[in-house]
């Protein structure tokens, strides 16, 4: 049996998603999983912009489903920590018992990235100093299934769109389900 992975992040926002999604399907494909990229190709059909998000959610809710496991691109995404709407799936993978894999494309920590944000008028909020690669909640969901946050080996923050650290992640999910009986 193939695992099917649902691939979550802010990349369907990118100028190129489909032939970026496309290069991300065909990644799981070489380590023999099924990637499901959730593209909102098909929402332009619904009548009303409430149709839209509605057919949107739906949909990737179905997808959700449909997968054994979520591969997620926790890379800060307008503002200091991952995309809101993949971390609302990873919750939805947490709740089902379903494995969690996730990677971000930099290198500096939450605590830096937040202290950044925030400037100096906020510099004595108590701010996680924990060095971890985003928020203590989203790092403890991806490590209840036993794998890190996967994050540029070299220290070297890389774009949205990089897929190396993608594909150490993928890796890894592979390895998992290969143990599986």
């Amino acid at each position: 049996m193939t695992a099917t992975a649902y691939l979550a992040g802010p990349d369907v926002f990118l100028p190129n998603a489909v032939a970026h999604a496309a290069t991300k399907v065909e990644i799981c494909r070489r380590f023999g999983l099924r990637g499901l990229p959730p593209l909102n190709e098909d929402a332009g059909t619904a009548a009303t912009e409430l149709e839209v998000w509605q057919a949107i959610y739906q949909k990737d809710v179905a997808m959700m489903e449909r997968s054994d496991l979520i591969i997620a691109n926790l890379t800060p995404f307008a503002g200091a920590s991952a995309d809101a709407g993949t971390l609302i799936e990873v919750g939805w993978f947490l709740g089902k018992g379903k494995p969690i894999f996730g990677y971000s494309n930099t290198a500096e920590n939450f605590e830096s990235r937040m202290r950044r944000q925030l400037g100096a008028n906020h510099a004595d909020l108590d701010i996680e100093g924990f060095h971890l690669p985003d928020n203590l909640m989203i790092v403890g969901a991806v490590q209840s299934g036993g794998c890190p946050v996967f994050v540029p080996a070299d220290g070297k923050t890389r774009g949205l769109d990089a897929l190396d650290v993608f594909e150490t992640c993928v890796e890894a999910a592979a390895r998992y389900f290969a143990r599986r009986p």
